[in-house]
């Protein structure tokens, strides 16, 4: 008897270089295990080095991706990446609503290169309207700062207490990821309305290839909740596949600045 495959879907923008977004995204799914699907909300002329152009996909564009994947696919899991503007926000808010399967929400603002992929006007309906609809929030130290219009974390303490904040915004837990952060070891904290879910801790990779993180770990995140995994364990499982893919990074040549992590590190290199 035929198994269900399972199947999830990123809605979020296209990276040209090939490294972060629906590229990355559709990569790490298929690393763990997942078929993906995609809604393309942006296309960017992006490369290891800059961010040269950002074109908005129209509104009905975007609506009839949704519509066409899940009419027919059987989604599980969602992941929701860069949204870019207001109207984008709106209309993959209202889409989702009443999606009954878990969505993951990386709140993308900045890409590598430091060019922005939010509009500033936007922040306040990411907060409002997509936070909300979260099972798990994926804020790295910067963007958790800007959620909460506060300075970033410098301790475990100060990220856990950022992640409470957070779940006052409205999602059901806080991945606070501590990949920005100083010093030899790099910690990851998800935190729950009881308190620490999960610590997850490893030694930092002297690299400058991790282009396309944000996107790979939470896109690994929502492959494992698509195979109906427990939240605890997707993230661990997640953390693990991209620490691997960060080590190596370096096996691979791409580009003249911060390169990507290798996805595909299991199958060659």
């Amino acid at each position: 008897m035929q198994t269900k495959t399972p199947i999830a879907l990123t809605i979020a923008g296209s990276d040209s270089g090939g490294g972060a977004g629906i590229q990355a995204d559709l990569k790490a799914m298929s690393a763990n295990g997942a078929y993906g699907a995609s809604v393309i909300t942006a296309v960017t002329a992006q490369n290891t080095v800059a961010v040269t152009a950002v074109h908005a996909v129209p509104l009905d564009v975007v609506s009839a991706q949704i519509d066409a994947v899940m009419s027919d696919l059987d989604v599980s899991a969602i992941k929701l990446g860069m949204l870019f503007s207001p109207d984008l926000i709106d209309v993959v808010a209202n889409a989702l609503s009443g999606f009954p399967g878990p969505i993951v929400v990386d709140p993308v603002m900045i890409a590598k290169s430091g060019d922005a992929l939010l509009q500033d006007v936007a922040v306040d309906a990411l907060t409002q309207k997509i936070l909300p609809l979260a099972t798990v929030l994926t804020p790295n130290l910067p963007e958790a700062a800007r959620l909460l219009n506060t300075d970033e974390a410098t301790s475990i303490t100060e990220m856990i207490d950022q992640g409470h904040a957070l779940l006052a915004l409205g999602p059901k837990t806080v991945l606070m990821k501590g990949g920005h952060g100083t010093g030899n070891h790099c910690t990851d904290v998800l935190v729950g309305p009881d308190g620490v879910m999960l610590e997850l801790t490893s030694q930092r990779v002297n690299t400058q290839n991790t282009h396309g993180t944000g996107c790979t770990y939470s896109a690994s995140i929502a492959a494992q909740l698509a195979q109906s995994k427990p939240l605890s364990d997707a993230v661990a499982s997640a953390h693990a596949y991209l620490k691997e893919a960060i080590i190596a990074a370096d096996s691979i040549d791409i580009g003249n600045g911060h390169g990507p992590v290798h996805h595909f590190h299991q199958v060659w290199s």
